[in-house]
């Protein structure tokens, strides 16, 4: 199957073969320019987006090709009820890929499973976000030229970002990654990202102060509290200036610290810290359409990207309201095996006994 919906579908060496693709993309976007004569896009987008949805279309039509979809479902038949699954059936006889967001987890994980073409991710509810990882990984590596060794940060959203999901569960394959996760008590990572980390798979801790955490790290990857997330609107309100860099936080970093953000940022970032040299969340947005350049070659062109195996439990269910098997009847539950565990084939949440639901 040719998709990509979480990174881990990716080895090390795949990932490092895309890196090496989208720098050949910059030095030399000459030799790209047709590679997607007569192909066809589709961006189906259930959420707003910015820089993933135009990025994804800028990146197709750099390589010759063309962009349909939507940026908006209410103009779709999903607002008449029209499944996920239907919906990828249909698209798949307009277009050769899909790009698909949507705010339920494991959304894209059922547009694979039914739709003719490739389907990637462009972000599933608080789950995960893989070309946004992809943009990251890039992104480090240009800078610091490496990707082992490093100590990451990761600040603010940490319960609810998808991108810092994707993104450890990438940097956990590396050698050497120290972990610093900096965020209130409330926005703490989910359980089943706790406990991939209390596996052992990677050194890491968790803090409140973001000025303790700065010293020591290579990467400070800040992250914007999410009220769409939110059911409980005072909550936000009392969250949303939980971290806010700003210059005078930023002189305790090292001089070689780079400062990411998947964008957009609210003002957990303050604009003066814009023109400070380790500011990199704008060449994070051009790394991103080279990333997503070279996955739409690799997915159109190359060979199958596997899913996980999964299989079928009648004993067991998945916990999260928010997954997409709790919504769409259609949708068959499925678990996985990861971790020695037995998780959510659709959103990665431990799966527990009908019995004790």
């Amino acid at each position: 199957m040719k998709c990509l919906i979480d990174i881990p579908q990716l080895s090390v060496g795949e990932i490092k073969e895309l890196m090496d693709t989208a720098i050949d993309i910059d030095s030399h976007p000459e030799k790209y320019r047709e590679r997607m004569k007569y192909k066809r896009l589709a961006t189906l987008f259930y959420e707003p987006s910015t820089r993933t949805r135009l990025s994804f279309e800028a990146a197709m039509m750099q390589l010759g090709g063309s962009v349909i979809g939507f940026s908006n479902s209410e103009s779709t038949s999903a607002s008449k009820g029209e499944s996920i699954a239907d919906t990828s059936r249909v698209i798949s006889c307009y277009a050769d890929v899909i790009v698909m967001r949507h705010p339920k987890d494991g959304a894209p994980t059922v547009a694979a499973l039914n739709a003719s073409v490739p389907v990637i991710n462009a972000g599933d509810g608080g789950h995960c976000h893989p070309t946004q990882t992809l943009a990251d990984l890039l992104t480090i590596y240009r800078e610091k030229g490496r990707l082992d060794g490093l100590t990451v940060g990761f600040c603010g959203d940490l319960k609810y970002g998808r991108t810092v999901h994707s993104l450890i569960n990438a940097l956990a394959r590396y050698n050497n990654v120290k972990l610093k996760l900096i965020s209130p008590q409330e926005l703490r990572l989910p359980s089943y990202m706790r406990q991939r980390l209390e596996s052992g798979i990677m050194e890491w801790e968790e803090t409140d102060s973001l000025e303790d955490a700065l010293p020591s790290l290579d990467i400070l990857y800040m992250t914007r509290i999410q009220q769409e997330r939110f059911a409980d609107h005072d909550e936000y309100i009392r969250l949303k200036d939980s971290y806010v860099l700003n210059l005078k936080k930023l002189s305790l970093a090292k001089p070689d610290t780079c400062v990411l953000h998947p964008l957009p940022r609210v003002n957990e970032i303050d604009v003066d810290v814009d023109s400070d040299p380790r500011a990199c969340y704008f060449k994070q947005v051009e790394n991103g359409k080279l990333m997503r350049m070279a996955l739409i070659l690799r997915l159109v062109d190359g060979d199958d990207v596997p899913l996980p195996e999964s299989f079928s439990d009648p004993g067991l269910v998945c916990p999260n309201p928010r997954c997409v098997c709790s919504s769409e009847r259609s949708v068959e539950k499925k678990f996985i095996f990861s971790d020695g565990e037995k998780r959510c084939f659709y959103c990665d949440h431990k799966a527990i006994a009908l019995e004790n639901k």
